[in-house]
């Protein structure tokens, strides 16, 4: 059979580790025999990204900007440990948070919901999607290591050189201080993402922070989402039938977990980087949840919302048998095949990622899958599948 044309290339970013050997798998043996893959390719591996000063991953970027859609493996966000390991010239930021700071994005993340794969929260009966902002907060921040005794304010210095100044915290001893920002720019783009967003998928937004506590921060976030919401959304919504409502994050918690799920909520970036982890492993694992970089200039970044698996990389190193779990790096190909698709008017290509899906969780309900499902599967006599030997049955379904 002829395979699918592309007209338009996706920007491909390799990674790190495990996935990086998943991710060869991938096209192998699930894309390129069916498809005329054609991408731009960066790679940003860690020893890559240094060698290039990094400037790898704001390149890649700017060709996300150029094409409009991107498909990125999971990468290392070193540490000191990493740094010594890799002998590296210094403490790359996070290429995640480089790419969705450039392309002004919001993060969605959706756990996959299949048969035989329960979540732990038994009230949970539909997937709940994160909306995590991609600016700021902590993942911009400046901090310092306070020796001694010293006096930390937060000065802010106007155009017209005028100083506000605030008190910190008067030091008797050593401690750390931090500064963190955003801008009502990225807070509006955010809210313009998560209330579109919610109206494509029909379902309610929850939107929570601590305004209570952070008087101004966090206060500024719910005042741009109420702001856009009366000015552009509140008729939609009512149109809709679906709801958007403000509550404080603890608050959210509580209502969450109470659920049945089926809406989306948004979260400032570190609330969405902690809350998607917890859904994704109630909901079964992390290695069972989309995540789409939405950014609202109409560039789509699709990546695996889970790390570069580094265990099962040494042990496969070593030469030992793994069982690395590949749904959501397939289903990131997948999610960024179809939007080229959908963007190019290519019906046979979005078709194709349909397929694939299936073919996925058709193996996993079958009652082959990878180790961490099996433990948790409500499958009967589920049967472990290696890493490869999963890919390959996957292979098997899509060419049935």
């Amino acid at each position: 059979m002829a395979k699918i044309p592309m007209t338009t290339p996706l920007v491909e970013m390799d990674g790190d580790e495990m996935t990086r050997i998943i991710w060869q798998m991938i096209k192998d043996d699930l894309i390129v025999p069916h498809v005329d893959l054609r991408t731009e390719y960066y790679d940003l591996g860690l020893e890559h990204r240094d060698e290039t000063d990094d400037q790898v991953t704001r390149d890649a970027a700017e060709a996300t900007k150029r094409l409009g859609v991107a498909v990125k493996c999971a990468t290392i966000t070193p540490n000191q440990a990493r740094v010594e390991e890799y002998g590296l010239k210094e403490m790359w930021k996070s290429p995640n948070g480089t790419i969705r700071a450039m392309l002004d994005g919001t993060v969605f993340r959706t756990p996959i919901v299949i048969r035989g794969i329960d979540p732990v929260v038994s009230c949970w009966k539909k997937p709940i999607t994160i909306a995590r902002h991609a600016y700021g907060d902590v993942y911009r921040n400046v901090e310092i290591r306070v020796e001694g005794p010293a006096r930390a304010e937060l000065v802010v210095t106007g155009a017209d050189g005028v100083e506000r100044r605030e008190l910190v915290h008067e030091f008797d001893g050593p401690g750390v201080v931090q500064g963190i920002h955003n801008l009502d720019a990225s807070i509006g783009s955010f809210a313009r993402s998560c209330f579109e967003f919610a109206l494509s998928a029909g379902q309610d937004l929850w939107f929570a922070t601590k305004d209570t506590i952070s008087k101004t921060y966090d206060h500024r976030f719910k005042d741009v989402f109420q702001e856009v919401y009366d000015a552009d959304y509140a008729a939609r919504f009512e149109e809709a039938g679906i709801e958007y409502f403000y509550t404080l994050i603890d608050d959210a918690v509580a209502r969450v977990m109470k659920s049945e799920g089926g809406f989306v909520w948004a979260c400032k970036n570190y609330d969405g980087d902690v809350m998607s982890d917890m859904l994704s492993s109630a909901f079964g694992s992390l290695a069972m949840m989309t995540s789409v970089l939405v950014s609202p200039h109409g560039y789509f970044e699709y990546e695996a919302a889970h790390g570069t698996v580094q265990r099962h990389y040494y042990r496969h190193l070593a030469g030992e048998p793994t069982s690395t779990n590949s749904v959501a790096t397939i289903f990131a190909w997948s999610g960024a095949l179809r939007k080229r698709g959908q963007l190019d008017g290519n019906g046979e290509l979005a078709a194709f990622a349909d397929r694939l899906e299936a073919a996925t969780l058709a193996v996993i309900e079958s009652g082959r899958m990878t180790g961490d499902l099996a433990r948790i599967t409500s499958l009967p006599d589920p049967v472990t599948l290696g890493t490869e030997e999963f890919i390959l049955a996957v292979a098997d379904e899509l060419g049935a």
